[in-house]
């Protein structure tokens, strides 16, 4: 100890830090890569405006000219914000043992936050699963509460997590017992499908918890079948008192159920030590209110738990996001709890991972780069942003408390919240706080809790927090903290990302921009960071311009870049192999495949060219008055076949879509201009102009590239994933017009 405290800064107090921070090494490499794409990208730049096309030249090449230049000068302040973050990113690492040593008898309140909205779509038994691993975390479970807040209002879901109270009981000392990792039990025996031989007491306790475990999935799967609940179940429990003949899942009253209360000396396990106090909470649904989708009840969360546990630090995760780390807490803590620095954090972020991916990441899922890369880089330049799960909060600046020096706290047990009431008056009192009306002139949602009018609720809540003065940090420990379920079709992914990039142009044109909101209250370059997110739907523009333009110019021999033997070739040539060798070598050292890289480059053009752009479109009319901001679920269930399809990585389009409608035409639209390209090499044999169209053809050939498993469900597949027939006979229409145009 004595030698570790000559070689570590000690921190106020003399004591070492409960954590580090570290600068990535190897940038030098990086920023010399960087300068010479940036001094291509100034010579495109001069190209452009040198040899703009003269009055007398074609009509069509000006404008071409005209939105093609705008687009590279578009793609290179994008770029130029990307380097902002990846020029000098930061890695944090704790020290569980310090914290241990010095906080063991006093560690706070952790109240933990579990969202769910649908059972249809999120089923029961992947949802305790969640719940089930944040009860068995590493941490005094007397200390421990957690909150399934059901927006579905469902007895089903009220069912399943009584089924897993009553499992916890031998599930929780199962995993103390053999540190058992990951804490969810599906994922648990998903990936130990047989007892250990090597210590034959674990072997029959695995056996006896696996029987306990699926007789319990097999009563939820049951019941969630059937749809109901049976009249002997209801008898089991006074929660189910609370559904009545004339409850819906829009219209039924506040319903708070405290399932197991931490605080009465019989809950217990069945080795006798305490059970964390778990809550059912489903807010109250009227027609005539707007319940401000997930935010809302991450605010009826916060109203209620302050009533029943007022934990110090609040964990949120979504349903599909299950702990695979059981030392998470005490990671955030390590951070919440420095004695240098502790008190000016107000959330700890983790990355947001999934279990379910395939080996190529068919649907680049997985935003490696972005995980390993930008978010340590954000880190560095402010603070990362809160992604809505996996996120530590400290209670008081999730409640609106803006940052002074005077915000240092002693880290001691809170006062007894409840007194002396009982669960049932508990239950009684805490229903107004998750009321509709509850929030009537109020700042809930303004500037309480987490913010409204947004369909990205959780990056305005975590700016405005750092615009409070406040400081959040990002963390990614070599055993991941959370794992989720990934979207298994193509249409969920690009739905979700519609879904985030209008939420994310929202924000920036909306009161909340970081260059308005947080002009003097946060630096510059965290307010040049958010702007990578949240110009993604405006990136489309230049996206479609530089996917359809050249291959239509291309149709009518209209050249748009140098000539093959020119030397204003060689920044172009430069900017993009530099540029894509760079992003290839990234990829393959964060754990990628050259497929997986293959397939990330493939679903970036299509998240650009649909799901981006439709959120463009989406944001400006809602601006204009002609939409009103929506939040969809997106699924957690598919059918096998789906699933079959998912495993061999073949490209799941199936239902129709608008989306599949733009993928398809720009497809088809540049495969007809290379083999329009290809045709005038080989039949017409014209040397002298194809010169100045090699580049475009090379464009459209990689187009093509990109898009085989688009032509593989347009035209080759037989099974149910297969492009819709309506899709393939408009965007051939689409396609076929646009080339008409192009050529007469």
């Amino acid at each position: 100890m004595n030698g570790e405290r000559g070689s570590v800064e000690m921190g106020r107090d003399g004591y070492l830090p409960l954590f580090e921070t570290k600068v990535a090494k190897g940038r030098i490499l990086y920023r010399c890569y960087a300068a010479s794409v940036f001094v291509g990208i100034i010579f495109i730049w001069v190209y452009r405006v040198v040899h703009f096309p003269p009055a007398g030249a074609q009509l069509l090449r000006r404008w071409a000219w005209m939105g093609l230049f705008p687009s590279e000068l578009l793609f290179s302040f994008y770029w130029f914000l990307t380097q902002l973050v990846r020029w000098s990113p930061i890695y944090r690492y704790t020290f569980k043992d310090r914290l241990s040593q010095r906080y063991e008898e006093v560690l706070p309140g952790i109240d933990i936050f579990v969202c769910t909205a649908d059972p249809r779509i999120e089923p029961p038994i992947m949802v305790i699963n969640t719940v089930l691993s944040v009860m068995a975390y590493n941490y005094p479970s007397q200390n421990l509460s957690v909150y399934l807040s059901d927006d579905g209002g469902s007895d089903l879901t009220f069912y399943a997590l009584l089924e897993a109270s009553r499992f916890s009981k031998h599930w929780l000392p199962f995993c103390r017992k053999f540190s058992i990792e990951p804490r969810s039990p599906a994922a648990y025996f998903s990936t130990t499908s047989e007892p250990p031989d090597s210590n034959p007491l674990m072997a029959q306790e695995w056996l006896s918890i696996k029987e306990l475990y699926e007789d319990m999935k097999n009563r939820i799967e049951t019941t969630t079948r059937l749809g109901r609940i049976s009249e002997e179940i209801r008898k089991e429990h006074k929660g189910f008192l609370e559904w009545n003949s004339a409850s819906t899942r829009h219209d039924h009253q506040s319903i708070v159920q405290i399932v197991i209360d931490g605080r009465d000396p019989k809950a217990v396990d069945s080795e006798g030590q305490p059970l964390p106090t778990l809550v059912y909470l489903s807010r109250e649904k009227r027609p005539q209110y707007h319940h401000n989708f997930k935010a809302g009840a991450m605010n009826a969360l916060i109203r209620v738990s302050s009533k029943i546990s007022n934990g110090s630090i609040i964990l949120n995760v979504d349903c599909d996001m299950y702990s695979n780390n059981s030392e998470s807490v005490r990671d955030a803590l390590c951070f919440f709890m420095d004695e240098e620095k502790g008190h000016e954090i107000a959330y700890v972020q983790f990355p947001q991972c999934y279990d379910n991916l395939t080996r190529n990441d068919l649907y680049g899922t997985c935003f490696r780069v972005i995980i390993q890369v930008e978010l340590p880089g954000l880190d560095s330049n402010g603070g990362p942003f809160y992604i809505g799960t996996g996120c530590f909060h400290r209670r008081v600046a999730l409640c609106g408390m803006k940052y002074d020096k005077e915000c240092e706290r002693e880290w001691k047990k809170e006062n007894d919240r409840r007194g002396r009431e009982s669960a049932s008056v508990l239950e009684e009192s805490c229903k107004v706080l998750a009321s509709c009306t509850y929030e009537e002139n109020s700042q809930w949602g303004k500037e309480m809790g987490v913010k409204y009018d947004c369909a990205v609720e959780d990056i305005i809540t975590g700016f405005s927090i750092q615009c409070r003065g406040w400081k959040s940090v990002y963390v990614n420990p070599e055993r991941k903290g959370f794992l989720g379920v990934a979207p298994t079709t193509l249409l969920q992914s690009l739905v979700q990302h519609k879904r985030w990039s209008e939420g994310h142009l929202q924000m920036f044109l909306s009161r909340h921009c970081p260059f308005i909101y947080g002009h003097k209250k946060v630096p510059l370059k965290l307010q040049l960071a958010y702007s990578i997110y949240n110009l993604w739907a405006a990136y489309s523009l230049a996206m479609l311009c530089y996917v359809a333009v050249p291959s239509l110019c291309l149709l009518g021999g209209i050249s748009l870049f140098p000539e093959i033997w020119s030397l204003w070739v060689l920044p172009f040539a430069y900017v993009i192999i530099a540029k894509h060798a760079y992003s290839l070598g990234e990829f393959h050292w964060y754990g990628g495949t050259i497929q997986g890289w293959w397939n990330d480059q493939r679903i970036w053009m299509f998240r650009r060219t649909t799901s981006y752009f439709f959120a463009f479109l989406d944001t400006i009319l809602r601006i204009l008055g002609f939409a009103e901001t929506t939040f969809a679920v997106t699924a957690k269930v598919c059918d096998e076949d789906v699933s079959q399809r998912y495993e061999q990585e073949i490209m799941e389009f199936g239902s129709p879509s608008p989306l599949f409608t733009i993928s398809a035409t720009l497809a088809l639209l540049n495969l007809f201009s290379f083999v329009c390209g290809v045709k005038r090499v080989v039949v017409d044999i014209q040397i002298k102009p194809l010169e100045s169209l090699v580049l475009q053809i090379i464009l459209c050939g990689v187009l093509v590239l990109i898009n085989l498993p688009v032509y593989q469900g347009l035209f080759f597949r037989k099974d149910k994933g297969t492009m819709p027939t309506s899709v393939t006979y408009k965007s051939v229409s689409l396609a076929l017009l646009a080339c008409s145009i192009a050529l007469y």
